[in-house]
């Protein structure tokens, strides 16, 4: 009695009222609009990298810097307060440092940036200063520090390193290892995510990223090999089988990264760190993979230089 009637039109149209179809059914998000901001952030980044280096630095920073703002929204709506104006200000500070100072310039401004944020929370409040110190070093740990890797190569490439382009127009072998880099973990997102939605099965780690199988990871791999043998052989001038090693370092240091931070984003209770990207969730959902990648990519191009 105490509940409206239904208008029999209205009940009949609600019967044959059609749900609007989902562009990626079972996968989870919008593959036309991953896909077009995808493909506008990578063309930005290898345009900066072949024409503007410190183009590229900059988007790099900036990426750095929104990932850091949402990390901080992340965990105040979980009651942890992050030191934002220190660790914004060493967000800013190292890959920029990376770039000028290479290796020991990096690892200067990450200590100097830590050290702020201790001395910045040490004169506030000291109510739960012990966890927002620890957060502020983590954040600068996981984003800035980790990224900056991405800048190393750029470091003295060619003999120089030129606030305008590249000198002579030409592209360094730096410069390419980080375009490789890039292009790697694309090669692992994508084929990961087309072999995973159209064949996966068995899930890598189900309490902590449901969605990704044993299937998209062998996806991964070798559509990362092949990408990464061609672009050893025609980028680098290097034997098919620094490709290989580069593939395999690439997908599992990417896929450590992706579920690295699904465990964070199951802490905090959240499902992306934000919806700034259409069809990608946050700019941390787009890093995650790139700041686990760049160290190893780093470390495995030291190795493979004399090859």
């Amino acid at each position: 009695m105490g509940q409206a009637q239904q208008a029999p039109g209205a009940r009949a149209r609600s019967r044959t009222r059609q749900p609007r179809p989902n562009p990626t059914p079972g996968a989870g998000r919008n593959l036309p609009a991953a896909t077009a901001v995808g493909l506008a952030m990578l063309f930005a980044v290898l345009g900066g990298l072949l024409f503007l280096p410190l183009g590229f630095v900059a988007v790099t920073t900036t990426f750095a810097v929104f990932g850091v703002w949402e990390i901080f929204r992340a965990l105040e709506a979980n009651g942890t307060r992050l030191p934002i104006v220190p660790v914004m200000v060493g967000t800013v500070a190292m890959p920029f440092s990376a770039y000028f100072g290479g290796p020991e310039s990096l690892l200067f401004a990450m200590l100097i940036s830590s050290v702020a944020v201790l001395l910045w929370r040490s004169v506030e409040n000291a109510t739960g200063s012990a966890r927002s110190i620890f957060a502020g070093v983590f954040t600068l740990a996981w984003v800035p520090f980790l990224i900056s890797f991405a800048a190393l190569p750029l470091h003295v490439a060619g003999g120089v390193t030129p606030i305008g382009p590249w000198p002579g127009g030409v592209v360094p072998e730096g410069a390419w290892q980080v375009v490789i880099l890039l292009l790697l973990v694309v090669s692992n997102d994508t084929f990961g995510y087309l072999v995973g939605a159209s064949l996966g099965k068995h899930p890598m780690a189900p309490k902590i990223s449901p969605k990704k199988s044993w299937e998209g990871f062998a996806g991964s791999i070798a559509g990362a090999m092949l990408i990464g043998v061609l672009a050893s052989i025609f980028l680098l001038g290097k034997p098919w089988w620094v490709g290989v090693v580069l593939a395999v370092g690439m997908v599992a240091s990417a896929t450590a990264g992706d579920f690295a931070e699904s465990m964070v984003k199951r802490e905090l209770g959240i499902k992306d760190m934000s919806s700034i990207l259409p069809g990608h969730g946050g700019v941390m959902d787009r890093l995650d993979s790139i700041v686990f990648a760049s160290p190893v990519a780093f470390m495995l191009f030291v190795l493979v230089s004399g090859a």
